[in-house]
């Protein structure tokens, strides 16, 4: 009957495993990893182990060397370029670590937490982006909130940050994002607070993102918190979904006004310089004719003073000669026609009026003219008496 036969002896011809009537025994296989080890480590031959059945020292001493030999070479670690590490000795802080390569008492005496301190993080208050730079939907429970005037405003932040100091990140705050946000949502509802509806809405949009900039910083310094506050985006800013159609009304109204107000502004700046220039003008005009009035009075006294002190001298002769003048401005202003009757005869030539117009319109002394034009026989003239002005002698005669 052979072997692997039901009702064989179960015994295997090559191996000799039939013999065994159960598992290997423990010590047994303890025992010949132990001669193992002991060969590898240099040990005795076989037969020279001691009763106690234990490796020899020398063997365990190359373990343990080996075992902190690597256990040291563990405690190397790099630290990139824009991190920080942060080393603990049983939790406790011990050193901030640079960009490089560096080594620390290994596990479980030290660890090492590495920090980005370059990296641009981020939270959003009021919506939620998705990943996205477009926002996917607003959370009314964080971007609604009352202005001054009591009205509802629609708020949505961005706000970016970055890493200052490893070690204040990681000790001082338990979780440093979520406290910025809270922090973010009371600086902003405090700055919203107290500005009107149309401030936020409009024109002082900048305003309030530098002061929550301002107010996130302040109360993160406070905390110790080892965040650097980068930039605050207001991505949106509008009313509610609700009133948007009388909001957008009314926006349109106050388009409307400034638009007015721009048109009316164009025309003062228009009208008021030309009315100011011809205002100049008046004033010039009035001092040159006063300058001129004043001349013409200081010169008629100067006159009048000269001509005091030559009547003075000569009352008779000046009398005459003020006389004559007078006469002189007088009929130059009238149509009179002076004739010499005695050195002519008694023929006129009529009528003297047209002649008188004529005048201005006579030709030069070399240009001919006709003698039907210029009669002969008359002798004109206008304003200036010869007989009157002969001399002086004549003069004194007549005036006396």
């Amino acid at each position: 009957m052979s072997w692997n036969e039901p009702g064989g002896d179960k015994k295997d011809p090559w191996s000799g495993r039939g013999d065994q009537k159960g598992p290997p025994d423990l010590d047994e296989a303890i025992r010949s990893l132990q001669e193992k080890l002991g060969g590898f480590f240099g040990g005795g031959k076989e037969g020279d182990d001691d009763s106690s059945g234990l490796p020899p020292l020398k063997s365990l001493g190359f373990l343990a060397v080996g075992a902190i030999a690597l256990w040291g070479l563990s405690g190397f670690y790099i630290v990139d370029e824009g991190t920080q590490g942060v080393e603990t000795r049983f939790g406790k802080y011990v050193a901030t670590t640079q960009s490089g390569l560096n080594w620390h008492f290994p596990a479980p005496i030290e660890r090492v937490e590495v920090v980005d301190v370059k990296q641009q993080r981020y939270i959003e208050v009021g919506y939620r982006s998705g990943g996205t730079e477009q926002a996917l939907g607003s959370v009314p429970k964080e971007a609604l909130m009352l202005t001054k005037d009591e009205n509802i405003v629609d708020v949505r932040l961005a706000v970016q940050y970055q890493v200052k100091d490893a070690k204040e990140f990681i000790f001082n705050i338990v979780n440093p994002a979520a406290t910025l946000k809270q922090v973010t949502e009371s600086a902003q509802r405090g700055v919203v607070g107290s500005s009107k509806m149309d401030f936020v809405l409009t024109e002082g949009r900048s305003e309030i993102v530098a002061q929550i900039k301002k107010e996130i910083q302040d109360v993160m310094d406070s905390y110790k918190s080892g965040i650097q506050v980068t930039s605050v985006n207001l991505q949106d800013a509008q009313p509610p979904e609700q009133v948007q159609n009388a909001f957008e009304d009314a926006i349109k109204a106050r388009e409307d006004e400034q638009r007015l107000i721009n048109e009316a502004e164009a025309y003062s700046n228009d009208v008021v310089p030309k009315a100011r220039g011809a205002a100049a003008r008046k004033i010039q005009e009035a001092e040159g004719y006063k300058e001129q009035v004043i001349a013409q009075a200081e010169g008629e006294s100067n006159r009048f003073s000269k001509l005091l002190a030559e009547y003075t001298k000569a009352p008779d002769v000046t009398r005459k000669r003020l006389y004559i003048e007078s006469m002189e401005s007088v009929l130059a202003e009238t149509n009179t026609v002076m004739v010499d009757v005695k050195g002519s005869n008694n023929m006129l030539y009529l009528p003297l009026d047209k002649m008188i117009q004529q005048q201005p319109s006579i030709q030069p002394a070399n240009v001919p003219q006709s003698t039907a034009e210029q009669p002969s026989h008359a002798k004109v003239e206008t304003a200036q008496p010869p007989a009157v002005r002969t001399s002086t002698r004549g003069r004194d005669a007549r005036g006396r």
